[in-house]
């Protein structure tokens, strides 16, 4: 066995190379996972030499790095984005799945002769998209983000599903109709189990004060790995739980926000090169020649038939335009996860379970280059792709314990409305304050006459009771601009001008705003007519004559003129024009 300083130089090698592939692949316009394989390939029994051949590692570790993969989805998955799609998601990773084991099933069973239970077993492995592959790839093309969630929601969500199915149709047990109520179960039961240990983390990382800010990131990976075993324990979907523990955490008002996203993105990364390097690693070359015929013909009906018609299936309730069907059906990305899957096949003792391994790892690459590179083509070419849109606000928030308040950090990205508002008009409730402005490196205290730019870093000092509210009104100007309080957005009781000077009404919701300028709108014209009114009448009566005397001399009427206006004369009247 090498000892232990070459095990730490080859691992610290080999993840010196994938993080700078991200890179390479970014300019060579290749899915870097492929250069993960490739690295993983190279490592072993055809290049270098290194001999390995464990399944029921490769599948423990396969299985890890995809619970870190989820973590991870859902850590850096805003709601907001995704909630509009949430039941085309569900759907996809559900009745698309089943829809897609069914139709792969058959039409292998009839191309390659597979038994029926080994053709739905692959057509189980296939029908899962990889998280990592989505991810990392969808969220660098330009499209509606109903779309983007949705592909997001079903890479997070079926591999549960789909995992359940795989391990059914690999044991050989037999079916009975306990068997879906059992699915229905480990799913319900693991997404409630996510839920609660999402919602319980986020209370907790709330309200205790962490000695080191690195510490609040390792939290909340810890409530996913424990949201993972704590599925496993009760006989529910492990990786649901996960990810939906993930997805409340990261939506929730954590403490360094910023920086758990930013760690969980890190190790996604690590995640991917681990367990995309261990399948190449594990991959013997000489046997995948054998497994290109029926990997091209797996690949065919998966590409032409499964994915389509489950998608088919799955989005005709929600009325979608055929156009978004057809990208949904391209975007079908496979990665890591398939592999992992088959390898549950081999472990189970199925039948050609290697050769399942084999005919996904080598329709994993083709299918990648195929889709992958061209994901942003066949987005433009359906009319689905959208320009770049500007980025969302990043607010993060660090606690101020002795003082009962958070600082805010606030980036002013590009394309944000709140570039060129100056710091009056932002009116942050009573309470909070912007402490620093840091401009082009050089960070200054600003005044209430001080004007944001973009890239902008500005720093909130906000006491707990006013944080939502703050967050609340600079999002609402990031997105509105400085008018956002009269269009319907929910203002504080107690607004601000600058954080310590001036303050303004709370101000108004939407159907208050409206019944105000309908009253306006009715009153206006009123005012109009008795002005011009009383001036046809002073000028018929007064021009010309002696002041009028009122209440016995205390009071005077006398026609004053304005030499700079001009008044037009109505028929029958005398001395109009000045």
């Amino acid at each position: 066995m090498a000892s232990l300083e070459v095990l730490l130089g080859i691992g610290a090698a080999v993840l010196l190379v994938g993080v700078f592939a991200v890179r390479v692949s970014s300019r060579l316009g290749l899915p870097a996972l492929l250069i993960y394989l490739g690295i993983g390939i190279v490592l072993g029994e055809s290049v270098l030499g290194i001999q390995f051949s464990d399944a029921l590692l490769t599948e423990s570790i396969g299985l890890a790095a995809l619970v870190l993969i989820l973590a991870e989805g859902g850590l850096t998955t805003r709601w907001s984005a995704v909630r509009p799609a949430f039941g085309l998601g569900v759907a996809l990773a559900t009745v698309a799945v089943a829809v897609s084991i069914g139709v792969v099933g058959v039409l292998l069973h009839f191309l390659l002769g597979l038994d029926w239970r080994i053709a739905f077993l692959w057509g189980a492995v296939l029908s899962s998209t990889d998280a990592a592959a989505v991810f990392s790839v969808l969220r660098g093309v330009g499209v509606p983000r109903r779309l983007a969630g949705a592909l997001e929601l079903e890479s997070g969500m079926n591999d549960a599903p789909v995992v359940l199915a795989v391990v059914l149709l690999a044991s050989g047990d037999p079916f009975t109709w306990l068997t879906p109520l059992l699915v229905v179960y480990e799913l319900a039961a693991g997404g409630l189990i996510g839920a609660a240990l999402g919602l319980g983390g986020a209370w907790v990382l709330r309200r205790v004060a962490l000695p080191a800010t690195g510490l609040y990131p390792l939290a909340a990976i810890a409530v996913c790995l424990l949201a993972y075993a704590s599925g496993q324990f009760a006989h529910a979907s492990g990786l649901l739980a996960t990810y939906v523990a993930a997805l409340v955490l990261g939506n929730s008002d954590l403490p360094h926000r910023a920086g758990v996203r930013s760690f969980a993105e890190g190790m996604g990364l690590l995640a991917q090169i681990g367990v995309f390097v261990l399948l190449g690693l594990y991959a013997s070359p000489p046997r995948l020649v054998d497994a290109i015929v029926p990997a091209l013909v797996a690949g065919l009906v998966l590409i032409v038939a499964g994915r389509p018609l489950s998608v088919l299936a799955a989005a005709l309730p929600f009325r979608v335009p055929w156009r978004e069907q057809a990208f949904l059906s391209w975007a079908g990305l496979r990665g890591a996860v398939p592999i992992v899957l088959a390898l549950i096949a081999v472990i189970e003792g199925a039948q050609g379970g290697q050769l399942l391994v084999d005919v996904v790892f080598v329709l994993v690459v083709v299918l990648t280059l195929l889709q992958g590179t061209t994901l942003s083509l066949v987005a433009r070419l359906l009319g689905v792709a959208r320009p770049a849109q500007a980025e969302e606000i990043t607010v993060d928030a660090a606690p101020l314990e002795e003082l009962g308040a958070d600082l805010l950090e606030v980036r002013v990205p590009v394309g944000s409305r709140l570039r060129g508002v100056y710091l009056r008009e932002l009116r942050l409730p009573r309470g909070a304050t912007v402490s620093l402005v840091v401009r082009a490196g050089e960070a200054f205290t600003p005044e209430p006459g001080t004007r944001l730019r973009e890239g902008d870093q500005l720093l909130v000092v906000a006491t707990a009771g006013v944080r939502r509210a703050t967050e609340a009104r600079i999002r609402a100007v990031d997105q509105h601009g400085k008018l956002a309080r009269w269009r319907g957005e929910q203002a504080p009781d107690a607004m601000r001008d600058d954080g310590g000077v001036s303050h303004a009404p709370a101000a108004p919701d939407e159907p208050a705003v409206r019944s105000k300028v309908w009253l306006l709108a009715l009153i206006a014209p009123v005012v109009l007519a008795a002005d011009i009114v009383t001036k046809v009448v002073a000028v018929a009566e007064l021009e010309g004559r002696a002041p009028v005397q009122l209440l016995g001399g205390l009071v005077y009427l006398q026609l004053v003129r304005n030499p700079g206006a001009r008044f037009v004369r109505p028929p029958g009247t005398r001395g109009c024009s000045p």
